[in-house]
């Protein structure tokens, strides 16, 4: 928790919005990067269908070890929450294709936690992780279980087509929450276009609850805007749709 603190307090000190990091609506770390610029600013709005909307802004910066990034959530029945964070993408050993990506993130209310995992293969892969927190309260962005384990199975060919199989399960509370993803990268010029296929399930609000999901994303040089539809969003009562706008520079 101090390192990222120390982390994000040196950004601010060094230069006037020179801060930024892995913004939590991303690709998941098994993605290449799509990174064009050091800075990344997306706003994003929330709409509930039983209550008011809510609202998110976050700042990231790209470094060579990795990102580190700064935001805030807000709606009326959640109150307000900030963040920051940082993650890293590690290559212990030259020629071979392994990856350690470890991330640590803090918020308001007291929350703290950090994940890591670890991937191998070009151009078919396979990776896995685990992720823990403190369980303080916090509105998740990512809408996948926190406290859980991952692992994933897919190919990234060098011409930037990228598709895989992504399994995040609970695995300390005992909620049965899971979410599996089938995502589908696709170079369009210099511009991507991502599609992600979410099948849910898990103890929600007293029930057992299945349902479907899906997230487009278009990424241009500059621009990026991304739509996403979450029933039962962090298996809550709520359903979501989430609209994200942003720019890097």
């Amino acid at each position: 928790m101090r390192a990222v603190i120390a982390i994000v307090s040196a950004l601010f000190a060094g230069a006037a919005g020179a801060d930024d990091a892995r913004a939590p609506d991303d690709a998941p770390a098994i993605e290449s990067r799509h990174e064009r610029t050091p800075y990344k600013l997306s706003a994003g709005g929330y709409r509930f269908d039983a209550r008011s909307p809510g609202f998110d802004l976050n700042l990231r910066r790209t470094f060579e070890w990795g990102n580190a990034w700064l935001g805030n959530y807000h709606d009326p029945t959640f109150g307000s929450q900030t963040r920051a964070g940082a993650d890293a993408n590690w290559r212990p050993f030259a020629g071979v294709d392994l990856a350690i990506q470890p991330s640590l993130q803090i918020a308001s209310r007291g929350f703290a936690g950090a994940s890591v995992s670890v991937e191998y293969g070009v151009p078919w892969f396979v990776s896995a992780g685990l992720g823990r927190t403190n369980l303080r309260p916090y509105w998740n962005l990512n809408f996948d279980p926190n406290d859980a384990v991952a692992a994933a199975v897919g190919y990234r060919g060098r011409d930037g087509h990228t598709m895989y199989l992504q399994l995040i399960r609970d695995d300390r509370l005992g909620t049965g929450q899971q979410h599996l993803h089938a995502v589908l990268r696709l170079p369009l010029g210099r511009d991507r276009l991502t599609i992600d296929v979410l099948r849910k399930q898990g103890a929600a609000e007293g029930e057992f609850v299945r349902a479907w999901g899906i997230a487009i994303g278009y990424d241009a040089a500059r621009f990026f805007i991304r739509i996403a539809r979450d029933p039962r969003v962090n298996f809550s009562a709520d359903d979501v749709t989430r609209l994200v706008v942003g720019t890097r520079f």
